[in-house]
């Protein structure tokens, strides 16, 4: 065999090897085009389009600390705090879709609250029995102005200032709720399930509630009445109001038959506020509220006392998401039968937004 043959015979045999190897190559696939997450501006900033779906979701939130405190005859010797301390944080997801009938939204709102174990005395009713668990704050269905769900009703909608008590401590409730609304005006009617408040008659449970208000100009109004069926009374409330001068006033008015899952506080009262935007970012706002009739004769009527409630509430922007609240508020209840009490009472608060 001459060199010539065995170059010619390598070469071939190469050849062969290599083809067997190109045969079994493993050949990479190509990759999927990635869905990146699409703003959705259709119903307002912060919705985004869930991947593979038409759904909007939004997702926001805020971070609370509370400083609390108190001093006075309403909390010497009676086992209330002079002072304590409340974080909490709260997460919002707004999902939105269009239909038909219109957007299709569904809203849940978690919240957690952290106060040290065993405390008692000046704890904020609003936390409901849920300290130091994450609960479901509000959760619920809307389309076509029909609601479902756990919510916060309109009695919630007090004064921005938070001296006054225009409400029972207690407005979430699970509701079916039908409301219409145009950008000037609203009118809703709902049932409420009721429990636990000691005065009801009854097991039925139910709360009838109604509301009608709107805007013009500058000019607010908001008319609401509740029935406790079990406890067979209920509560009616008028709010207003108004742009004047550097700041906005607003008034409002309640009467109510007796004691309600609606209004707990006494059979009348007024309440009065005034919001000055000292600058864009600060605002100063006194109130003052008047409660008669607060005592409960041997019936379960109201006949006596009345209750006297004046603050001060302190509102500044510190930069974008980031805020802070003062509040001091006086109160003094004075009894037929009872010794009278006055004590000063408030907050301050430093909250970050998302």
């Amino acid at each position: 065999m001459n060199i010539k043959s065995l170059l010619l015979g390598s070469a071939a045999a190469l050849a062969a090897v290599s083809g067997a190897h190109a045969a079994d190559a493993i050949v990479a696939a190509e990759p999927e085009a990635v869905e990146y997450v699409r703003v959705c501006d259709a119903y307002g900033t912060g919705y985004f389009y869930i991947p593979g779906t038409e759904t909007c979701l939004k997702i926001n939130g805020y971070v609370r600390f509370d400083v609390n405190y108190g001093f006075g005859e309403g909390f010497d010797n009676n086992g209330g705090e002079d002072w304590n301390v409340r974080t909490r944080a709260q997460l919002q997801f707004t999902s939105k879709s269009d239909t038909e009938y219109g957007p299709l939204t569904g809203v849940i709102v978690y919240q957690y609250n952290y106060r040290p174990a065993g405390v008692g005395g000046n704890n904020d009713a609003s936390l409901g029995g849920a300290q130091n668990a994450m609960f479901i704050d509000q959760a619920y269905i809307d389309i076509a102005g029909l609601r479902v769900g756990t919510m916060l009703n309109w009695w919630d909608n007090d004064f921005s200032s938070e001296f006054d008590v225009t409400n029972s401590g207690t407005t979430r409730f699970n509701t079916i709720r039908y409301q219409y609304e145009t950008s000037d005006f609203y009118a809703g009617i709902a049932a409420e399930e009721i429990t636990g408040f000691a005065w009801q008659k009854g097991n039925n449970n139910i709360g009838i509630d109604a509301a009608i208000g709107g805007k013009a100009g500058s000019f607010t109004y908001e008319l609401l009445a509740g029935y406790d069926v079990d406890a067979e009374e209920g509560a009616v409330r008028a709010k207003i109001g108004a742009a004047i001068g550097p700041g906005t006033l607003g008034l409002a008015a309640i009467y109510s038959t007796g004691r309600s899952a609606y209004f707990t506080k006494g059979e009348w009262s007024v309440a009065t506020q005034y919001a000055v935007k000292a600058t864009d970012k600060f605002t100063i706002t006194p109130g003052v509220q008047y409660i008669g009739n607060i005592d409960l004769n041997s019936a379960g009527d109201y006949d006596s006392g009345h209750e006297w409630r004046a603050g001060v509430t302190l509102d500044y922007q510190i930069v974008e998401n980031l805020s802070t609240k003062f509040a001091v508020n006086y109160i003094s209840r004075e009894h037929e039968a009872a010794k009278d009490v006055d004590y000063v009472q408030g907050f301050f608060r430093l909250q970050r937004a998302f």
